[in-house]
């Protein structure tokens, strides 16, 4: 949960984060792990800008993901992450 918790501290600062480039971004991205996480920690810290991300344009592929062992499964992006992300974000 280390590296989990790094990567959720760096999302922090995505605050003014421009949509067209995070569209961008996530259509030309080919992990689909990567791209699940972004999106499930865009809506944990709740940005204004994720509104406007086009989620039809972006395979998610299918199944589950197992990105933090030990975690729980985020039914909406079906990753594992850990219990602490689960509650409302600070």
């Amino acid at each position: 949960p280390a590296s989990f918790s790094f990567a959720a501290e760096l999302f922090e600062g995505l605050t003014t984060a421009r949509p067209s480039v995070v569209n961008a971004l996530l259509g030309s991205c080919v992990h689909n792990k990567a791209k699940r996480l972004f999106l499930f920690l865009a809506n944990h810290y709740a940005y204004p800008w994720t509104k406007r991300i086009d989620l039809d344009a972006i395979d998610l592929g299918r199944g589950k993901r197992l990105v933090t062992r030990g975690g729980r499964l985020d039914k909406h992006y079906q990753i594992t992450v850990p219990d602490a992300f689960h509650a409302k974000p600070k």
